[in-house]
């Protein structure tokens, strides 16, 4: 199908583009940026006045519940939250169930996405057996069936030497770690230690259970690199940091030299542990949020580039499992389809373009998952011609209120219901087919 998108203001964190300009779509890859030729003759033209034509967002971290536990999402539903949002690309954890640690599992997740036609999944495989921290998985063959690399999603690992095990064997391949920093003792409470935790009788999460945990992962990463001889080493890529002094080790490792990346979740960025309030169930998260000193750390670690990309870190949770007492509901809330609203919103709060919103977004996650992508490294995340044609349409000056009713995703609990966000997505193209197409603008977006 051949696709015109007309009159809109093409913005490319990757190449710095911001202009007025026409994008032409064939055989599901861009052929023209700016002049189209007056021979294309397009079966459908996408009217984009007003609005900013973006490459597809990539998203870390979306949990999609399939297989296992599809009480709480369906890979459909979940997809479907995803375009919705503007993300053509996520990572998908490996704490399914069963457990993304053999070949043929992974294989039936990818093909089950594929069949739908909507965005791109780039599984990580389990690092240990189970997730149980005691013996590796066949990291090889589970590189050969799509895993962009290997983590343990909210499991710790308590044997430092099994972790030790880890990371040499990654180093000798090239892989990237994906680790959640939280020591396995330290990080049993439900709530980020502080006055409010106390007086509401909640066991608290010290920040120390992530700063212990980054200290042991750099000590074993500086003495992976370069050995064995000649081999590419380790890449450690640090999933949702959530403090401030966290984020201070990864900025001194980084400045270190280590090949460390990390990223932060939305609800990190702009929630803070008074917002819990009355025991508000939504607010049951991991990482928990923390204080308005760590979540201002983080909102200028986005900024400078100590962090890397903003994750919507999306888990949806069914409601007979986050209608309970806070300490016994199920961490985790909705949000793929905020993740856009919400860096736009930052950017707006904190004075920074809009072209920073979206490189948090693009540019930066494509960077962290680099040549894990294959053949699509030179295209995801960023408008390339040539490129596969993964495009958000959206109109940066029309807001919504988030509505729990509107939402695509089978969880509908989010702590930002009700919050109003300042853009919206419009439509979305995955490989040049048109994967969302928001409600009521069909004459406004198709001709």
């Amino acid at each position: 199908m051949k696709i015109l998108i007309q009159n809109g203001r093409v913005m490319d964190p990757a190449t710095g583009r911001d202009e007025p300009a026409d994008v032409a779509i064939a055989a599901g890859r861009i052929i023209a940026i700016g002049q189209v030729t007056p021979d294309f003759q397009p079966n459908r033209t996408i009217d984009a006045s007003r609005c900013v034509v973006a490459p597809g967002l990539v998203d870390l971290s979306v949990r999609l519940r399939e297989p296992g536990q599809e009480h709480a999402g369906m890979l459909e539903s979940e997809m479907a939250a995803a375009v919705a949002g503007g993300v053509t690309s996520l990572v998908c954890p490996p704490d399914t169930d069963p457990v993304l640690d053999e070949p043929g599992l992974v294989d039936m997740l990818k093909f089950r996405a594929e069949k739908l036609h909507l965005a791109r999944v780039f599984p990580l495989g389990a690092l240990t057996r189970g997730l149980k921290g005691e013996v590796l998985t066949e990291m090889a063959e589970l590189t050969e069936s799509g895993c962009i690399g290997f983590g343990q999603a909210e499991v710790p690992i308590v044997n430092v030497q099994v972790l030790q095990r880890a990371l040499q064997y990654a180093a000798t391949f090239g892989y990237t770690v994906w680790l959640r920093p939280q020591d396995f003792w330290l990080g049993k409470g439900v709530a980020a230690s502080g006055p409010l935790a106390t007086r509401l009788g909640l066991s608290g999460i010290p920040a120390a259970a992530e700063t212990i945990a980054l200290h042991t992962l750099f000590e074993l990463m500086r003495a992976v690199q370069g050995k064995p001889a000649g081999s590419p080493g380790a890449r450690l890529h640090l999933c949702r940091i959530s403090s401030a002094a966290g984020l201070a080790l990864v900025r001194q490792a980084k400045a270190e030299g280590l090949p460390v990346t990390c990223d932060v979740s939305a609800h990190n960025l702009h929630l803070i542990d008074v917002d819990i309030g009355f025991y508000d169930s939504r607010l049951r998260l991991q990482p928990p949020v923390r204080q308005q000193r760590d979540r201002d750390a983080l909102r200028a670690g986005l900024a400078d580039g100590t962090v890397d990309a903003l994750v919507s870190d999306h888990n949806p949770v069914d409601s007979d499992a986050k209608t309970l007492p806070f300490a016994e509901a199920e961490p985790g809330a909705t949000g793929v389809e905020l993740l856009l609203g919400l860096a736009c919103k930052w950017a707006q709060q904190d004075g920074h373009s809009l072209m920073q919103a979206l490189a948090v977004l693009t540019s930066g996650p494509q960077a962290v998952l680099g040549a894990s992508l294959g053949t699509l490294q030179a295209s995801v995340g960023r408008l390339v011609v040539g490129g596969v044609a993964d495009l958000c349409v959206f109109d940066p000056s029309q807001g919504w209120t988030v509505q729990r009713g509107a939402l695509r995703s089978q969880g509908k609990h989010t702590p930002f219901e009700g919050h109003e966000l300042p853009v919206s997505v419009r439509a979305t193209l995955v490989g040049g087919q048109l994967a969302h197409q928001a409600a009521g603008t069909d004459q406004a977006l198709a001709a």
